[in-house]
């Protein structure tokens, strides 16, 4: 069983997904041996990580999904929330980490604790610094560190809110 984790950036156009969600499916083929098992594990922000947990979801992979905080949801993008209910109700797992409050920190904790128990991290990054304090940016840093293989997803043409 092959599990891989997943940082992105959030704020991605319509057509941006397109192009993620392919290159995250190019990734997954490449990364996931044939006939092997795949987990996903995702916080399951709008973006980069809501399409990923779709898209292993759609490959007949399991999800496990990584809750940073108990206010996470309240501080998601309204119309992110009705994917998140759906993609978390689809969770095999569901691991609730111990912060009330969404902060930059509970969300790097929640990273840490994905790298922590990935064999993979896909990060769909434009290569840029976080523009805050747990970005894609640290993740990959915190990934690099620990020695864990990480996959770039981050398509020509490809750009950001």
């Amino acid at each position: 069983m092959m599990r891989v984790a997943v940082s992105g950036h959030r704020g991605l156009s319509p057509e941006v997904s397109a192009l993620v969600v392919a290159g995250i499916e190019a990734q997954l083929e490449r990364i996931v041996p044939v006939g092997s098992g795949l987990t996903g594990i995702s916080c399951l922000a709008d973006g980069a990580d809501q399409l990923f947990a779709a898209t292993v979801l759609d490959r007949g992979g399991s999800l496990e999904v990584v809750v940073p905080a108990a206010e996470y949801r309240d501080g998601l993008p309204d119309a992110a929330k009705p994917q998140y209910d759906e993609l978390l109700s689809r969770a095999g797992r569901v691991h609730r980490c111990r912060h009330r409050e969404s902060t930059p920190e509970a969300h790097m904790d929640a990273s840490r604790f994905m790298v922590d128990h990935a064999d993979h991290l896909i990060a769909v990054w434009d290569g840029e610094p976080a523009r805050a304090y747990g970005g894609t940016a640290d993740v990959v840093q915190y990934a690099r560190e620990k020695g864990l293989p990480v996959a770039i997803v981050w398509p020509e043409g490809a750009y950001r809110d």
